[in-house]
């Protein structure tokens, strides 16, 4: 028979284990305590968060900020663990290691977890001058081996166009510098201040930084979306501003391209048609825009039949299961009551070519 005494001790082994399970959970629930990023110009995944981070569900992010809302689709860990994009063992190999076209996520690092900062598309560009300060956050106070900042070459498109080793350029190299040398020594971490300057740049770029961390072969790959003179897209929004900053600009058509296929008639319980927003080498981006009928609907549903397999990779404001030639897109939770005669969108990347698909609508009403 058990004693009062081992009772209480039984007791108190118990609520010692459950709260160090606890405690555990606690931890891993938050975004990672250690690393770091580029914190201004702000990389993708950092701007996304910062932007994002407290309102990361709200469907105005799909139209006001589309390419950090198909990022938080894809994989809201590339957020939540945005000091966390870094590679091992490369041995300073970088474009070896590191693939064209997969520079933003290190190559698909970390199983994949970064691959939506690749995508191409309209994403938010800090605006800056010609002489700028880059900011790398360093959380752990690794301290680095080097730090290179580079800038695509004059002509490059961020917002059409892949980025290749080839269309960089390196503006600075910061050598071995010890975390206590960083040039800020904060309660959180360090930071390095990188002066950089171009000449006579204007336009949409792309900053690229890899910083070596001293304390192992871990390297960590940042790309910062720019805007030279501010003239061709809005800034990201500072630290400061709401989420409901003003969107970017939106991508050009080609003019290979037509924007959209003619709009038919609503005749059943909803319409679908399709447009191509932008494209690309490789790729391009497109919308569908679904119409109620004379009725109002509370959920819809529209299938999208290609010539050959669906090019269809990332999708938001709608779920997606594919087969062979064949996309089914369901509405999102948000945007499948519609009014009689009501409309919404929903994108998606594509693969190859811009191919029209053929559309059915179906709905419940």
């Amino acid at each position: 028979m058990l004693t009062s005494v081992r009772i209480k001790f039984l007791i108190s082994a118990v609520v010692a284990a459950l709260a160090a399970s606890l405690t555990v959970l606690a931890v891993q629930s938050g975004p990672a305590a250690a690393h770091g990023n580029v914190t201004g110009p702000a990389s993708r995944n950092y701007g996304c968060f910062e932007r994002w981070g407290s309102d990361f569900q709200n469907p105005i992010m799909a139209t006001e900020d589309p390419m950090c809302w198909q990022a938080w689709q894809a994989n809201p860990n590339a957020m939540w663990n945005w000091n966390g994009l870094f590679r091992e063992g490369v041995a300073g190999q970088h474009e070896t290691v590191i693939p064209d076209g997969q520079l933003c996520s290190a190559g698909h690092t970390e199983s994949g977890r970064y691959n939506a900062m690749d995508a191409i598309g309209d994403w938010k560009a800090t605006s800056i001058g010609n002489s700028f300060t880059v900011h790398l956050f360093d959380g752990a106070r690794h301290g680095a081996d080097y730090i290179r900042v580079y800038v695509t070459k004059p002509g490059f498109n961020p917002v059409t166009t892949a980025l290749k080793w080839s269309d960089l350029q390196l503006l600075t190299t910061v050598p071995n510098t010890p975390a206590a040398q960083w040039t800020q020594q904060l309660t959180n971490g360090v930071q390095m201040d990188i002066p950089v300057s171009v000449s006579g740049r204007s336009g949409r770029a792309m900053l690229y930084t890899i910083w070596q961390a001293s304390h192992l072969d871990q390297s960590y790959y940042f790309c910062s979306d720019v805007n030279f003179g501010g003239a061709t897209s809005s800034p990201s929004s500072s630290p400061s501003t709401s989420p409901s900053s003003s969107p970017s600009t939106s991508p050009s058509v080609s003019p290979s391209v037509s924007p959209s296929t003619s709009t038919p008639p609503v005749t059943g319980s909803c319409a679908a048609t399709h447009s191509v927003t932008s494209q690309w080498s490789g790729g391009y981006q497109g919308e569908v825009k679904v119409t109620a009928g004379s009725a109002a609907v509370k959920g819809w549903t529209v299938t999208l039949t290609y010539p050959g397999t669906s090019p269809i990779q990332q999708v938001w404001n709608a779920s997606l299961t594919t087969n062979g030639s064949t996309a089914v897109a369901t509405n999102a939770s948000y945007n499948g009551s519609l009014a009689a005669g009501a409309s919404t969108t929903f994108g998606f990347l594509g693969s190859g070519t811009a191919v029209a698909p053929t559309l059915t609508c179906a709905a419940t009403t």
